[in-house]
């Protein structure tokens, strides 16, 4: 049996731009992003603090160390610039994997920069 679990997060960061034109997809600082364990293309999941929208998108990755969080396409009907966000990543894990089970948890501060990198549930 499989399980799907927490594989990583990127909790409280602030949305910095919503780009309805682009197609769909969120950009992440690619800093941010890898520090998390995120991939390019990788299905995430939004939270969104502020409305309590919960949707799903992939990651595009930004310009290192620029802070930038931005939803595009129809994602971006979902969120206001400033809203507070936690980028939501899961993994399928088989029941032995699970022994030393520690998803990836990235802190960041109101300019979305990392404070902390723990592994945690």
């Amino acid at each position: 049996m499989r399980f799907e679990m927490l594989y990583s997060k990127i909790h409280r960061a602030k949305v910095t731009d919503a780009n309805l034109n682009y197609i769909g997809s969120i950009t992440i600082d690619s800093s941010l992003a890898r520090a998390a364990g995120l991939l390019e293309g990788m299905k995430v999941e939004i939270l969104d603090v502020n409305n309590g929208e919960r949707f799903s998108t992939y990651v595009i990755l930004g310009h290192p160390d620029s802070g930038q969080i931005c939803l595009n396409g129809a994602a971006a009907r979902k969120v206001q610039i400033g809203d507070t966000i936690i980028i939501v990543a899961y993994g399928s894990y088989e029941k032995s994997e699970l022994q030393d089970y520690a998803p990836i948890v990235v802190m960041v501060d109101d300019n979305n920069k990392i404070l902390s990198t723990k592994k945690e549930v």
